[in-house]
C-alpha cells in the first residue's frame, strides 16, 4: 500500500466529504421538487429543473465521490478491502452510482423533457429514487462514522509474528 503525507490524506478526506455532502444536497434538491410536484407544483415548471440538477450536478458528484472514495480507500491505511464498513460502502456506493447513471438520470431527461405531459404512474419514480439514494447515503455516512464490524481478515500483529518466529 503506498502511503501518501497526513496533509495529502486529509485534502482526500476533505475533497471526499465536500462532494459527498454535494450529492447529498443535490439528492434533497431532487426529492423535494419531485415531493413539491406531487402537492402540485406545475411538472412543466418543476421536471426541467430536476433534469438540469440531476445532469449538471447530481451525476458528476455520483461519480467524484466514488472515485475520490476509492483513491482514498486505495491511499490510506483504510484500504479497499481490507476493512468491512468500507466494504459495504464501495457496494452501496457502486450500486448507487450505476441507478443514477443507467436509471435515474435518463428518467429525469425524460421527464424534463415532456414535462407536464409524464404519466402519474412514472412521477412517483421521481419521489421514490431520492428517497432511496438519500436513505443510502446517510447509511454511508454512519458506517463512515462508526466503521462497525473491524477488519475482514485480521492481519498479523507484531507481538503475533514476533512470538510465532
Amino acid at each position: 500500500m503506498p502511503r501518501i503525507r497526513p496533509t495529502t490524506r486529509k485534502a482526500l478526506l476533505t475533497l471526499h466529504l465536500v462532494t459527498a455532502l454535494g450529492w447529498l444536497g443535490a439528492d434533497l434538491v431532487l426529492l423535494t421538487l419531485g415531493i413539491a410536484v406531487q402537492r402540485g407544483t406545475d411538472p412543466g415548471v418543476a421536471y426541467p429543473v430536476m433534469a438540469l440538477v440531476g445532469t449538471v450536478l447530481f451525476a458528476p458528484l455520483s461519480v467524484l465521490v466514488w472515485l475520490i472514495g476509492v483513491a482514498s480507500s486505495l491511499l490510506t491505511p483504510w484500504g479497499l478491502l481490507r476493512h468491512r464498513w468500507v466494504l459495504v460502502k464501495l457496494v452501496l456506493t457502486t450500486v448507487m452510482v450505476g441507478l443514477v447513471l443507467f436509471l435515474l438520470l435518463p428518467n429525469l431527461r425524460h421527464a424534463g423533457a415532456v414535462g407536464a405531459a409524464l404519466p402519474t404512474r412514472d412521477r412517483a419514480d421521481l419521489v421514490i429514487a431520492p428517497a432511496v439514494s438519500t436513505t443510502l447515503m446517510i447509511i454511508a455516512t454512519v458506517l463512515s462514522t462508526y466503521k462497525p464490524w473491524g477488519r475482514r481478515r485480521p492481519t498479523p500483529t507484531r507481538d503475533r509474528v514476533a512470538t510465532t518466529t
